[in-house]
């Protein structure tokens, strides 16, 4: 199967057997469904909903089935055509709308996509709320609206550009240090709307985009994840324009990472790292990122004074300790900026803006910035388990052995040492356990890994 559905949404490969595909059958189900919860949630008599798409090729397709569907149900529809993630979340509380969809699978191949649903706020939705939809769309309560009482569809392009102007309206964001120091950069959108979107910034910024895979066909050129070893062609154009550096996203443009201006990855953990590092310096506060991410963010915040915390994975867990913390900057280590005086989402756009003012005001460059800042060094690995072993017995007896030493258990098991960490997750569909560990060496963190593989293979007698 290569549906999932899940409290943040429903993703799975286009075509197939409905049930077991985003087929379109499953699309208008669970629209219908997302239509529900928010006609039980605002109970008003006109509701209206922002949608906007990523450029991969089942877009079209899948926005139109979820736009008429709603309108079948009385809603009215915002229609943002090509959008990003975080333009999408801007956009709702702007419009005054009730809710949002964004039909995009973020990192995922082209065959994938996914519809991803968001309150009145712009934000993510919290796991009761997930549920509550999910269990609408098994149900058969879902009605839909009369003749007289369709909803209608209007169209609105301009939403990138407003998304823009309110980055560029940011007190951090220092627009005269950015135009005067005439930065050169390329910027690999993956042929999505990162191609739209980023270029757009930078021209309003005073910096010169060189475009690469910026055209919005839903081609992707190379693997969407934007990590080092689907970026060899960035590489190369960086080192041979001679630019400062590099930018890529993802194909919904909620995940950012930098290249050096020596083709070397900045990395993905510390996109969020140096981002903080500006604003911290500009306001005093507090941080957040996940239990998997990187410490260098800690030690960042310390440095300024303020106080680290770590969540659960997943940015509404994010969001939701940011919150409590008041925090004035947080995130995910794969590059996924949150600031909350634009919104609390993910956004690539507001991390690129601080990055240049961060750039412009140091006057360095950017391997020069990255190597300001601790060296860690990340392992990621898994272990596979048979199907009847207890994986959250398994969990609890390292718990119990790793008492001495500080532990969180709110996401797994996440276990600090003075020197490194390592976190142990387990899969929701399947019998795996991840395991993530970070040292101050690539060596050690995967001796650290391999360590607790040998120890949970013990427990479980395999």
């Amino acid at each position: 199967m290569t549906l999932i559905k899940s409290i943040s949404g429903i993703r799975g490969t286009i075509g197939g057997k409905v049930g077991d595909n985003l087929t379109p059958i499953d699309a208008v189900t669970f629209a219908a469904a997302y239509g529900t919860w928010v006609k039980q949630q605002r109970n008003k008599d006109n509701y209206r909903i922002v949608v906007g798409r990523d450029a991969r090729i089942s877009g079209h397709m899948i926005q139109s089935l979820v736009m008429q569907t709603l309108v079948g149900m009385g809603i009215h529809v915002i229609d943002l055509e090509l959008s990003t993630t975080p333009t999408v979340e801007v956009a709702v509380p702007m419009e005054h709308a009730d809710g949002g969809i964004i039909l995009t699978a973020s990192h995922n191949p082209k065959q994938w996509n996914a519809l991803k649903l968001l309150d009145h706020k712009g934000e993510f939705l919290n796991g009761v709320e997930g549920a509550k939809i999910l269990k609408i769309a098994e149900s058969n309560s879902i009605e839909f609206a009369d003749v007289d009482s369709l909803g209608k569809i209007t169209k609105n392009q301009a939403y990138i550009d407003l998304h823009i102007d309110e980055v560029l309206d940011l007190p951090l964001v220092n627009k005269d240090a950015i135009d005067k120091a005439n930065f050169r950069v390329v910027v690999d959108g993956v042929n999505s709307t990162g191609g739209i979107a980023i270029p757009r910034l930078l021209e309003r910024l005073g910096v010169h985009a060189i475009k690469l895979y910026c055209d919005p066909t839903g081609h992707f050129p190379h693997n969407p994840e934007p990590l080092k070893e689907h970026l060899t062609d960035l590489s190369k154009m960086v080192v041979s324009e001679k630019a400062d550096f590099g930018i890529v996203v993802d194909p919904d443009v909620d995940r950012l990472a930098f290249m050096s201006e020596d083709g070397e990855m900045f990395g993905e953990e510390y996109t969020l790292v140096a981002c903080a590092d500006y604003v911290l310096a500009k306001t005093k506060g507090n941080t957040v990122s996940n239990m998997s991410s990187s410490r260098a963010l800690r030690d960042v915040t310390e440095k300024h004074g303020g106080i680290y915390e770590a969540s659960a994975v997943g940015e509404v867990n994010v969001v939701e300790l940011m919150k409590k913390n008041n925090a004035v900057i947080g995130g995910e280590g794969n590059g996924g900026i949150i600031y909350p005086d634009l919104h609390y989402g993910r956004d690539s756009l507001v991390g690129v803006a601080l990055f240049l003012s961060l750039l412009a005001e140091k006057n360095m460059s950017v391997s020069t910035l990255r190597a300001s800042y601790p060296d860690y060094y990340m392992s990621k690995k898994k272990i596979q388990l048979t199907p009847e072993l207890d994986v959250d017995a398994i969990l609890k007896e390292m718990t119990d052995r790793y008492s001495n030493e500080d532990i969180k258990t709110i996401d797994g098991v996440k276990i600090d040492f003075s020197d490194n960490w390592v976190h142990l997750r387990k899969s929701n569909t399947e019998p795996i356990i991840r395991i993530y560990t970070e040292a101050r060496s690539q060596k050690e963190a995967d001796d650290l890994a391999d360590r607790f593989i040998v120890d949970i293979k013990q427990i479980a007698n395999i």
